[in-house]
């Protein structure tokens, strides 16, 4: 296996240590995740290598950008990746569960942003790291959103990607905890693919849900000009 780091434009993810490596799905939400309210506080459940964090420090001007990861080498691998970027002052990574994170942590948070594990079909493989890493039953969608709703400020926002099939199931979850989606965007692969996965933003206020659609390429590696839009900040060849 590669121990190459992955490059962005201003930082760059050691991953070797990981069992969920870069993907899509990290980078859309780093990029799509809003900071209009200026947040000053930011937590991302489950961080992994750190990406989703690295990129919200180069987006914003947070001076609390906190990470939560329970698996020994990611949260190791995390530090690392934080204390190797530019951004090194502002990125915190507590080595602990999200139970005892919310346990233990009075601070409330302005952003909150995970992307969760959350493959729950039956299917296990014979790697456990990777497992945890990926299926539901590790961090079960309906205790995150009761540990967001916790740590998430009065007027914070929480922003999530999971499966569509999901995505009813989690915006009714959420519900029940006084959490409402105001943005929705529904990713394609291609323009003929069905849609694969949702990134929802919630917050405690009812309204008007915006709804849009992305799709990722048009072609192998013939990305369309939104995706392009969304992520030339921080892919190298965008």
């Amino acid at each position: 296996m590669s121990s190459e780091p992955f490059k962005f434009k201003q930082f760059k993810i050691h991953q070797d240590q990981c069992a969920m490596k870069i993907g899509t799905d990290g980078v859309l939400l780093g990029a799509w995740a809003s900071i209009q309210q200026n947040p000053f506080s930011i937590l991302d459940i489950g961080a992994g290598t750190g990406i989703i964090s690295l990129m919200l420090a180069q987006r914003s001007n947070a001076e609390v950008l906190d990470a939560i990861e329970i698996d020994d080498n990611a949260y190791e691998q995390c530090v690392n990746n934080f204390e190797q970027s530019p951004w090194g002052d502002r990125l915190f990574c507590y080595h602990a569960s999200l139970d005892e994170f919310v346990e233990e942590i009075e601070d409330q948070y302005d952003l909150i942003i995970s992307n969760p594990p959350f493959y729950s079909e039956n299917y296990k493989s014979e790697n456990q790291q990777r497992d945890l890493a990926r299926f539901n039953d590790a961090l079960p969608f309906d205790h995150l959103i009761e540990s967001a709703s916790k740590l998430l400020s009065e007027n914070g926002t929480f922003s999530v990607i999971i499966p569509f099939k999901e995505e009813e199931i989690f915006i009714n979850l959420a519900a029940a905890f006084n959490l409402f989606p105001n943005s929705i965007l529904q990713v394609k692969g291609n323009p003929t693919s069905e849609i694969k996965r949702s990134l929802i933003e919630f917050s405690f206020s009812e309204s008007a849900v915006k709804k849009e659609t992305l799709i990722i390429e048009t072609g192998r590696h013939e990305y369309t000009e939104d995706y392009i839009h969304l992520t030339k900040d921080f892919y190298l060849k965008m």
